[in-house]
């Protein structure tokens, strides 16, 4: 079997016994003991704690140096954990470990825990979309408890060109794309508010494509205002966008540029960041 030198110079016969940790009465027979302390290895490296000494993950686990030495010179042969034979870090591999559960995940499971924080703090219904065609559909609906006239659920289909999502997502196409889509498409009027002209239309997609966002102003329906960002995919590649609906007796559009499309910004970062670690993982299902 082979080896792995100790970087440490810990005499291991002086610490060994020493258990570290608290079990405080609550394993059982089926517990894994040395399981528990491994993974309390690996959670000790973070953001903050890229790069460890062994004394740092024997203070921070509560395990001994010689404990804490065994477990990262396990790790360091597995492949999970690189050192210099002063500091430990985390390696890639390590995310072979979040892959089944990374790989499991769809936009759903993603983005609704960051899409029902956004709707706690602003109050307002939140809505994901893709463009099927000439119209979009919601995939993803976290709604408030205020009623509104128009009722969507999830399936739910509008016209791209009078909704936000909509707009993001045609400012995406690419120009022959684009110029098939105002070929065929008729824009009817569903409010007095709705544009009709196509080189308006086109000139609220350049603005959408330019600021990575779109705010539309009752055209969808008399009182509904929205604003929306694209959502990417692990490429960076945008497939969907991310809403918030008010009424426009609640919220002024300058509110709505402000607090709350920040407060979308931020949801829609969190969701692009977690899509990205799934195609990370993705890319990493067969790391050395």
């Amino acid at each position: 079997m082979s080896t792995v030198t100790d970087p440490t110079g810990v005499d291991e016969a002086a610490e060994e016994g020493a258990g570290g940790g608290d079990d405080k009465g609550r394993r059982h027979s089926n517990f894994v003991q040395s399981l528990d302390r491994g993974l309390a290895v690996l959670r000790a490296f973070g953001p903050e704690h890229s790069e460890l000494t062994l004394s740092d993950v024997a203070r921070s686990t509560g395990l001994t140096r010689a404990a804490a030495r065994r477990f990262l010179l396990t790790l360091v042969q597995l492949g999970y954990v690189t050192t210099d034979k002063r500091l430990f870090w985390l390696s890639p591999r390590v995310l072979e470990l979040g892959f089944g559960y990374l790989s499991g995940l769809g936009l759903t499971d993603i983005a609704v825990p960051h899409m029902e924080e956004l709707v706690a703090a602003v109050q307002e219904s939140s809505s994901i979309a893709v463009l099927d065609g000439d119209d979009i559909v919601y995939v993803v609906r976290v709604p408030t408890k205020r009623i509104m006239a128009v009722t969507i659920t999830v399936g739910t289909r509008f016209p791209a060109y009078c909704t936000s999502m909509g707009r993001v997502l045609l400012s995406t196409l690419s120009e022959a794309a684009l110029a098939d889509y105002l070929s065929r498409v008729v824009l009817t009027p569903l409010t007095e508010r709705t544009v009709r002209d196509p080189g308006r239309l086109v000139a609220f997609l350049d603005q959408a494509r330019d600021q990575h966002y779109c705010v539309v102003d009752q055209e969808l329906e008399d009182g509904l205002r929205s604003a929306a960002v694209p959502i990417v995919d692990g490429a960076g590649k945008p497939f969907a966008a991310l809403n918030v609906s008010v009424h426009a007796s609640r919220v002024t559009l300058e509110e709505l540029r402000g607090r709350y499309l920040s407060e979308l910004r931020s949801c829609a970062e969190q969701i692009n960041a977690d899509l990205r670690a799934v195609g990370a993982a993705a890319g990493r299902t067969r790391v050395h």
